[in-house]
């Protein structure tokens, strides 16, 4: 009896504890945002990765002396780091856009609540808005419709996968749109075999999943004997499907959060063939936003050049010589043109800049069709890189 009491004070110890960091937790966000309002009226970056550096370091040791281990404390403040500079860049971005500012948002995305557009969606605007209208969609096409017909603010978009690569048909319906690119975020993939029963691999013989999981899963999928795949729009749906059947020899690939929406169980955790895999989404809306000067800034565009040798290293070039980093390029064909290609290029640059000014000046030169189709602030935070020998025990 005296062994249980002991554990249940030592709980409720550890729960008080935990409460207490949550507050602490709060405050200290707080103060960073106090950061981000001196920041407001100077140009100076949101981050300062050698104060980050330092800072970490600094907390590694105070770690160690109190038994901590190194990469135990250097996670948890890398986590800390990238919520505080997310929520800066948030409150900069609106006092940049004031006329977009609004407690609701109303949020078009592919599938029904689970989906990984719908966790994106709420991910992204959990520093941005108090209300998500939510708004399903069967495609990527009536995604964008729903956003250029002015029944919904936004649209949320899946663009790039870390397995499987680029989704070529949102890629080709950016080419027929006046929407324009607004805000990106990084999603990490976690997939799972999800069942609405108590079950076991063996037992499986159907699988409901949208084409881009089963593709990232090829190689979990091609162990599995005598199972059969049934494709579905969306992983939400996928879900639901399994959910409504609740049957022992049925599963869904989906993320183990979305699955908990319609009460799934994870069977199998982790069956993508890349450990780290992320999905690139990017956000549209009728209107362009403006990039705060203190937040990293992304610029898309496309491009078609002419059919000559060298064109588009002579475009390249140009943005070696702005000093003006790309870090996609990806080419889709021209429909009605056989053989022509269009292509897509992000460069991390602020539109307003005057080396990006003065570098689209130059390719508009040099092709035969240029569109910009967004500037938007960059969320892919890097972690702070931490000295080797801090980490050392």
């Amino acid at each position: 009896m005296k062994d249980s009491l002991d554990l249940n004070v030592i709980r409720k110890e550890i729960t008080q504890l935990d409460q207490d960091l949550l507050s602490l937790f709060a405050k200290r966000r707080s103060l960073t945002l106090n950061v981000a309002k001196s920041k407001a009226h100077q140009v100076r970056p949101v981050r300062d990765q050698q104060r980050e550096q330092e800072l970490l370091v600094k907390l590694i040791q105070i770690g160690k002396e109190q038994g901590l281990d190194a990469h135990y404390v250097t996670n948890i403040f890398q986590t800390i780091i990238e919520d505080s500079v997310l929520n800066q860049q948030a409150y900069l971005q609106q006092l940049k856009n004031p006329n977009i500012k609004t407690p609701t948002v109303s949020v078009a995305f592919l599938g029904d609540k689970g989906s990984y557009s719908y966790l994106a969606s709420y991910r992204y605007f959990s520093r941005r808005a108090e209300e998500i209208i939510e708004f399903g969609c069967a495609s990527f096409d009536d995604i964008l419709h729903q956003v250029e017909s002015g029944n919904v603010d936004y649209g949320m978009l899946p663009i790039e996968n870390t397995s499987s690569g680029s989704i070529n048909e949102v890629y080709d319906l950016l080419q027929h749109t006046n929407l324009s690119i607004v805000g990106e975020l990084s999603q990490p993939i976690d997939h799972c075999l999800l069942t609405a029963v108590n079950t076991n691999l063996e037992q499986i013989d159907t699988i409901y999943a949208h084409a881009q999981p089963v593709q990232q899963c090829s190689n979990f999928l091609n162990k599995q004997d005598g199972i059969r795949i049934e494709y579905c729009d969306s992983s939400a749906q996928a879900m639901q499907k399994a959910a409504e059947s609740k049957l022992a020899n049925v599963a869904v690939i989906g993320s183990e959060e979305g699955g908990k929406l319609y009460d799934l169980m994870a069977l199998t955790k982790s069956i993508a063939n890349q450990a780290e895999n992320h999905s690139r989404f990017i956000l549209v809306a009728r209107k362009p936003v403006e990039v705060a000067e203190q937040i990293p800034a992304k610029t898309t565009l496309i491009l078609a050049t002419s059919q000559e040798p060298g064109a588009l290293v002579d475009c390249l070039v140009v943005l070696k010589k702005y000093d003006i980093n790309m870090t996609k390029l990806e080419s889709r064909p021209i429909q009605g043109r056989p053989w022509e290609e269009m292509f897509y290029i992000d460069l991390e640059a602020n539109l307003r800049s005057s080396a990006m000014q003065d570098c689209l000046a130059e390719l508009t030169k040099l092709t035969r069709f240029i569109k910009v189709l967004g500037c938007y602030a960059t969320e892919q935070i890097k972690p702070t890189n931490v000295p080797a020998k801090a980490l050392e025990e």
